[in-house]
């Protein structure tokens, strides 16, 4: 059985809640989602929801930086909405870090999202 490894990067926003940045499995990275906070304040970042996705994915990065990974190996994501009306410059945003060989994908709207955010999107990279 593999051992599970926490991964805890200093650099992203510290978890809202009882849980970790992200799991280490095996060959598998399971990273919690992530909401559109800024690191150095806790606080939701302003703007609309293309600004909102591009600073869900720079937490992202953050997490596949500390284990030396990239977008490149990002298999899955879900990409969780309030408004799916919002979905064409969520995507415009989400472009900005994902090109070519894109990883499978699930966007569904909720009926609220903590702290307020638009987005939250949760990623599941192999190593």
């Amino acid at each position: 059985m593999a051992k599970k490894i926490v991964i805890q990067p200093a650099d992203a926003p510290k978890p809202v809640g009882p849980y970790n940045h992200a799991m280490r499995v095996g060959d598998l990275l399971f990273c919690a989602g992530q909401i559109p906070l800024d690191p150095a304040t806790g606080n939701l970042v302003p703007g609309d929801i293309r600004a909102q996705t591009e600073r869900v994915l720079l937490n992202v990065k953050a997490i596949l930086d500390a284990e030396r990974l990239t977008f490149a190996n990002v298999v899955k994501t879900t990409v969780f909405m309030v408004d799916l009306s919002e979905f064409a410059a969520m995507n415009e945003g989400y472009a900005r870090f994902f090109t070519g060989d894109f990883p499978a994908r699930s966007t569904v709207q909720v009926a609220a999202l903590p702290r307020g955010a638009r987005v939250e999107i949760e990623v599941l990279a192999h190593y």
